[in-house]
């Protein structure tokens, strides 16, 4: 047994960073239970057809108004009431999630392609390009979102892909910004250097080395910027210019039941609850991925 006193201790092994990110990441209660509400959210969009109990576009005029099963007078048939055509205001209520979700990520798409593509180009080149970018943001910046976006949906109609299209080149400016700054102090890097020495090209180096290194910002920034959108959108949807009806858009919904606010509350509170938990779930995962993410909380 002598020989057993030579064998060196094991040493602990060290956690991954992803593995203290995901241990962090379970220890913030908000941001779990953020994700628990987007997640049911985005399963009730997907999974809308079996959920929904009735057909979302179907009129039914002899059923109009019908208040929701807890107020007297209310039917389990239509859990959540009709409105004022008689549809099922629950199933509108699934479908119109979708319709949330999809401007929300389809616009952060654009956007996001837009604005990363900028602001790694000003923070990487430097010089005239900086320049160059510095005033399309300004530019951008100098134009009303809203007012742009009314007058061009007016012109062009409000369609789905126009609100995708326009919020899309309306809402760049905060990655772009946020990506410049963030690449300029990666730039001076010493990896950034030897890269360089070694005949990389700058779109490589950009890509392969600079931008795994923006995820972090660009996660929290689209988490912001998708939710911008979605309140957008239903403003849009609320003053007609924004995805025309019969789409259940929960800002369409609000605007269709505004009439009946003194009479029947709910039909403008139930859209309204939906469309306040969707964004504030989406903020609280931005701000969750910060704080668990940024290297002052990861001591």
């Amino acid at each position: 047994m002598a020989h057993q006193d030579n064998i060196a201790p094991l040493e602990p092994v060290a956690p991954k960073p992803a593995t203290i990110l995901v241990r962090r990441a379970l220890r913030n209660v908000s941001l779990m239970a953020s994700i628990s509400i987007l997640t049911l959210i985005v399963i009730c969009a997907i999974f809308a057809p079996q959920i929904a109990t009735h057909d979302p576009y179907l009129q039914d005029l002899a059923n109009r108004f019908v208040v929701p099963f807890w107020m007297k007078g209310g039917s389990w048939d239509h859990i959540l009431g009709t409105d004022h055509l008689g549809r099922d205001y629950f199933s509108r209520l699934i479908y119109g999630a979708r319709i949330s979700l999809m401007i929300g990520l389809f616009t952060v798409l654009v956007s996001g392609t837009i604005g990363t593509a900028l602001g790694l180009s000003a923070g990487y080149f430097g010089g005239r390009v900086d320049a160059l970018v510095m005033f399309l943001i300004t530019v951008r910046l100098s134009m009303p979102v809203l007012l742009v976006a009314l007058a061009v949906v007016s012109l062009y109609g409000g369609t789905l892909k126009v609100v995708i299209g326009v919020l899309g080149l309306l809402l760049w400016d905060r990655f772009a910004v946020v990506i410049r700054t963030t690449t300029q102090q990666i730039r001076s890097q010493d990896y950034i250097t030897s890269a360089e020495a070694m005949g990389c090209s700058p779109l490589r180096i950009m890509i392969q080395e600079v931008l795994p290194n923006l995820m972090n910002n660009l996660i929290v920034i689209a988490t912001l910027e998708m939710a911008a959108a979605i309140i957008t959108e239903a403003g849009l949807s609320f003053l007609g210019l924004g995805v025309p009806p019969p789409e259940p858009s929960w800002g369409l919904m609000i605007a269709e039941g505004k009439n009946m606010l003194l009479f029947m509350p709910w039909v403008i509170t139930l859209p309204g609850i939906a469309l306040f938990t969707l964004v504030f779930a989406i903020n609280m995962v931005g701000d969750g991925i910060r704080d668990v993410t940024t290297p002052e909380s990861r001591n």
